[in-house]
């Protein structure tokens, strides 16, 4: 009985990862993900959130220099003052 429990029990966990894969691939690059340093872009405050989702969206800032739809948002001034003020390196692109 135990050996059978013990293989229920990683065939489940092998299973959520399976399927919470395709999920996360999905969500990893989400420009509207960084909706809250929408203001800091524009000389508001840099917030906790907007510090948060730029650390999520960290390994998508290279992808996102790279796209002509938010080149300029990403390399601009503002952007760097908001990465330096969440404590975020400089892009190694």
């Amino acid at each position: 009985m135990g050996n059978k429990a013990a293989a229920t029990t990683v065939l489940a966990l092998a299973l959520c990862v399976l399927l919470a894969a395709p999920a996360l691939d999905a969500a990893a690059c989400n420009p509207s993900a960084l909706s809250p340093c929408g203001s800091a872009l524009f000389g508001g405050a840099v917030t906790r959130g907007c510090c948060a989702a730029l650390r999520a969206q960290q390994p998508c800032l290279c992808q996102y220099k790279r796209d002509p739809a938010y080149r300029r948002y990403v390399n601009g001034p503002a952007a760097q003052s908001v990465t330096t003020a969440c404590g975020i390196p400089r892009m190694k692109c």
